[in-house]
């Protein structure tokens, strides 16, 4: 009697690590396609919300006021270095892999040399430098300079960035 009943406890015991182990390796799984949730942090992150949703009014109520669009700042809002706030000179700026650039992304997807933000006047230009995974604006891979005006969404690789006042 007591080796049947160990026997069966052994057989539970045995089938709650299995399962175990098939809840753990769907939870991987599934980190995995789905990612780590990032939260956003940083100085600038509520600011430019702010910015962002009153620029989004003014231009569903055609607000005849002139909007500031003179961009001051360069804010990361998406990938491993989200809130990152850069504040622009009248230097280009480089954005790639490599060290020797000037915004460094540690992102598997973007080239050592990927793109340059460009001041020309007010405004500030976006190149791609010949990445393999291209650049995009506002979901658009670009082949050409472009301008951008703050709020307008640019991607490299699975970083997300924008130009804020």
């Amino acid at each position: 009697m007591t080796s049947d009943l160990a026997f069966t406890v052994f057989r539970i015991g045995y089938l709650v690590l299995l399962w175990a182990m098939v809840f753990g390796a769907v939870s991987i799984l599934r980190r995995d396609i789905f990612g780590t949730v990032v939260t956003p942090r940083g100085k600038g992150r509520r600011q430019a919300d702010k910015e962002r949703r009153k620029s989004r009014r003014r231009r569903r109520t055609g607000d005849a006021a002139a909007p500031d669009t003179t961009a001051h700042n360069l804010l990361l809002t998406g990938g491993p270095l989200v809130g990152t706030m850069m504040p622009l000179g009248t230097a280009p700026i480089v954005i790639g892999r490599s060290p020797a650039s000037t915004l460094v992304l540690d992102d598997e997807y973007a080239s050592a040399r990927h793109a340059r933000l460009a001041p020309h006047g007010d405004q500030w230009w976006i190149e791609d430098l010949g990445s393999r995974n291209g650049t995009f604006v506002d979901d658009e891979r670009i082949t050409e300079p472009r301008e951008l005006r703050p709020g307008t969404s640019v991607r490299i690789g699975q970083t997300t960035l924008e130009l804020v006042r």
